[in-house]
């Protein structure tokens, strides 16, 4: 009878501590699945949950804030995830908020992440749908990392042909690199550049030295490009020139006409120059005439010794005596 009892009382400790056990791991369990806390429930629409299961959690700002109630099927093909989040934190939550897909840890359980929103839009309630953004797909990103690979590898095997081909001297690069010759030339050339820089920047030191001159006030450069006035004469010289021109141009047909008019025998100076028996005329007439004057002298002065005229020449004689002294 007594080992009865103490059958059933070490039973009813095993019974004990397994219901204790069990209300403490369902609570253990509710607390992690915010099952006993008040909550409101939020959604949000992706194209693929990518394995997402109800009872992932929900984080904001690298807190568990709540877990994945449920998930429906939702339009043609998306998904509509069913959110249970603690009542206390929505005032932190904004309507302008965004949920995407996360993973915990490298390899861990699928996971909800919000973020974002700014204070101009007021706290989510209970029913709201939070805009998804769908995160970067691991298996494209995969894809991508080893065509990726593949790239690096063809590089790699290009730039071992390079380097072989530059070590072996082939090619103008190599040639440079491996031939003295071409190198001192390329030397040269560069110390050519060199120089050809140095007198560049002395040729244009010169040209600002002889433009800053040219800027003074008082050159006659700079009074041609400033000074309105000197403008203003200038043209009025180089005007003064045109109608000159324009003038002589006009005396240089008017000679020419006279010049041409001279040629002419049917005038009086073209006869006097062009015709030759007129000439003769002329010639002849003017030898008689400086005959008949000389004669005339002679006959005047053969006329003072005559008798009429001799005492009026006398008289004349003394009166210029006269008023010579």
């Amino acid at each position: 009878m007594r080992g009865e009892n103490k059958r059933s009382v070490v039973v009813g400790i095993f019974v004990f501590l397994g219901i204790a056990i069990l209300v403490a791991g369902v609570m253990t369990l509710g607390g992690q699945q915010k099952k006993f806390v008040k909550a409101i429930q939020l959604k949000a629409v992706f194209d693929d949950i990518g394995g997402l299961q109800p009872g992932n959690n929900v984080w904001f700002s690298g807190v568990k804030i709540g877990t994945v109630r449920k998930i429906n099927f939702y339009g043609d093909s998306q998904v509509e995830i069913e959110m249970n989040v603690e009542e206390e934190v929505k005032e932190f939550i904004r309507k302008d908020s965004k949920a995407t897909l996360s993973s915990d840890g490298l390899i861990g359980n699928k996971i909800i992440v919000i973020y974002g929103g700014t204070t101009l839009a007021p706290p989510v309630e209970n029913g709201d749908r939070l805009e998804a953004v769908m995160p970067l797909d691991t298996d494209k990103m995969m894809e991508t990392l080893q065509e990726n690979n593949k790239n690096l590898v063809d590089i790699t095997n290009d730039l071992k042909l390079l380097t072989g081909k530059l070590a072996a001297g082939e090619g103008i690069v190599g040639a440079v690199m491996t031939d003295s010759t071409l190198a001192e030339n390329f030397r040269a050339i560069i110390s050519n550049l060199n120089r050809a820089s140095i007198n560049s920047n002395q040729m244009l030191t010169d040209l600002n030295k002889f433009t800053s001159k040219l800027n003074q006030e008082g050159n006659l450069f700079n009074d041609l490009v400033t000074d309105t006035t000197m403008a203003s004469e200038l043209r009025a010289t180089v005007a003064s020139f045109r109608s000159s021109a324009t003038n002589t141009e006009e005396l240089t047909e008017k000679l020419s006409e006279i010049s041409s008019k001279l040629d002419d025998p049917n005038n009086s100076l073209g006869m006097l120059l062009n015709d030759p028996e007129f000439a003769e005329y002329l010639k002849s007439t003017l030898e008689n005439t400086d005959s008949a004057t000389y004669n005339l002298n002679r006959g005047l002065e053969a006329l003072e010794y005559t008798w009429p005229f001799k005492k009026g020449f006398k008289r004349k004689a003394k009166a210029e005596e006269k008023e010579g002294n």
